[in-house]
């Protein structure tokens, strides 16, 4: 097969931190290639390089044979190399056919390319609205922007950051079948993902970063899971102990909580009926964009318009509560998306303790700035996080690490209900297994957990009851043991049977 696109003793360094050191990657055309490490091992670095978002500091890049210097994206893009971000590059105010627009040759109209989005996102199953502003968009619809944007531009190489990252078993089928029909078509793929069993499925070679070194190179059709988490993080990931127990009072109870979608592209909830129980985890799965957003602002304060009586904390109506007063009950809540709601990108760690961890307050308002450090640096060193001390900017992490310092932040406050989204996207193994061990002993020290996920491997691993949601509407719960991925699967397109409400309400309550 014809190389396309080789890097040859790239290096490149962040104040004290080195993301890459001489790092040497070969990809050939049709060839799905895996970047496997562990967060802050150097894969997103490099593939910025590649893509020509970042410059490297010394080193060769090589395309089709020739040396080449890639100073932009557009450059990047007129070479035939398509790049999706595990942090998305789209414009807010934009629609999601005004951000592919963007970022394709202005040959096409507007109009053009929303036709193209539709027959495309039809063609791979990748449900997409070219009309809807992103604002609107969760991040998996997001993420199907962003997929379909790099498919448009017919591409010699494509990237892909953590492409599945908050896709359904489904979607993510359909989207190997999409990656396997362009490598045949000559396409080459440098693939991205800590998802191990995704990685054997689905590539064919895979370069092993650590460190920001390369640490080796295999087939990974040869390779087990444990194989490839030895090569990655120097160990197999621990294995969770999630023993049954019995749970407590209620916590959190929706009764009948209907709510009009706030925007035109948004969803309606409808008599969502659930009770959340101190010591016990309640899993979430369902496509996004099915009203998880909804259920969450809801929850957490940022949608007040509840009815009366259809939200209560350990009894109390807060249907109209502000987050702060929920809060100050016990109630915390990490969102689906890291930079702009866990955490601000310009204002360091310590600065973004402050936006829900407000014990470093001291009278009158004024900030203690020695504790706000030191509470960050707590984090930093309980959860592992790579970083360049308490003082680095939020967005100098990479995905994986920003994650655990929020997931870390909200855990350590010892919340008696804690809401989360996505509680893993885009970290590794090591730190998916740390963060899930962190949520059971949270659940065990009496926390009501409530977690939306679209990792269904995850939800099966901690949940103690599962409900999925699908059109606005929540099923009826199910014990883990008595659910399979394709049941599953089939309710997220809202197929399941309707429980009398008396029944239902009893079940919810067992």
């Amino acid at each position: 097969m014809t190389l396309r696109l080789e890097t040859v003793g790239i290096s490149k360094q962040y104040g004290n931190v080195r993301a890459n050191q001489g790092i040497g990657l070969s990809v050939r055309a049709g060839e799905i290639h895996a970047v496997l490490g562990e967060n802050g091992a150097g894969k997103s670095t490099l593939m910025k390089i590649i893509y020509g978002a970042v410059q490297p500091d010394a080193g060769e890049l090589r395309w089709n044979g020739q040396p080449v210097r890639i100073k932009s994206p557009a450059q990047a893009r007129a070479l035939g190399i398509s790049m999706v971000y595990q942090h998305f590059s789209l414009f807010d105010t934009l629609t999601a056919a005004e951000n592919v627009w963007l970022g394709l040759d202005k040959s096409l109209s507007l109009a053009e390319v929303t036709t193209r989005i539709r027959e495309l996102a039809g063609q791979y199953g990748l449900e997409v609205d070219p009309l809807r502003p992103v604002h609107t968009l969760s991040v998996g619809e997001r993420q199907r922007v962003e997929i379909v944007r790099a498919l448009l531009t017919g591409p010699q190489l494509l990237i892909l950051d953590e492409p599945t990252s908050v896709l359904t078993p489904q979607a993510v089928d359909k989207l190997f079948v999409t990656l396997r029909r362009l490598a045949e078509q000559g396409c080459a793929i440098l693939y991205i993902s800590h998802k191990l069993d995704e990685i054997r499925a689905l590539c064919t070679h895979c370069t092993v970063l650590r460190a920001g070194k390369v640490s080796g190179e295999v087939d990974p059709r040869t390779q087990s899971s444990a194989e490839l988490s030895r090569l990655m993080i120097g160990a197999e990931p621990p294995q969770l102990p999630h023993g049954k127990r019995k749970a407590g009072e209620p916590a959190l109870e929706l009764k009948r909580l209907s709510l009009a979608k706030a925007t035109q592209f948004g969803t309606t909830l409808v008599d969502v009926d659930l009770c959340l129980r101190a010591g016990e985890i309640v899993g979430v799965a369902g496509v996004s964009g099915n009203g998880q957003q909804e259920l969450m602002a809801a929850l957490s304060g940022e949608d007040p318009r509840g009815l009366p009586g259809s939200v209560l904390l350990f009894g109390q109506d807060i249907a109209a509560a502000s987050t702060r007063r929920r809060r100050r009950l016990g109630l915390h809540f990490v969102p689906e998306e890291r930079l702009g709601r866990g955490a601000v990108p310009t204002l360091s760690l310590a600065q973004n303790t402050l936006l829900t961890r407000t014990e470093t307050v001291g009278p009158g308002g004024w900030l203690r700035m020695g504790e706000v450090r030191r509470l960050a640096e707590a984090l930093i060193e309980r959860f592992k996080v790579k970083a360049d001390g308490s003082g680095a900017a939020a967005r100098s992490l990479s995905g994986g690490n920003l994650q655990k310092f929020i997931v870390g932040r909200e855990i350590a406050a010892g919340p008696k209900v804690l809401l989360i989204s996505q509680p893993t996207w885009g970290v590794d193994v090591g730190a998916a297994a740390q963060i899930r061990a962190e949520l059971l002993q949270l659940r065990d020290a009496g926390c009501a957990l409530l977690v939306v996920s679209e990792e269904l491997d995850e939800l099966f691993e901690i949940s103690d009851r599962l409900v999925v949601m699908a059109k606005g509407r929540l099923s009826p719960p199910l014990d883990p043991a008595d659910a399979t991925p394709a049941l599953l699967g089939e309710w997220m397109s809202g197929l399941w049977k309707e429980q009398p409400r008396q029944q239902g309400a009893r079940h919810a309550a067992a």
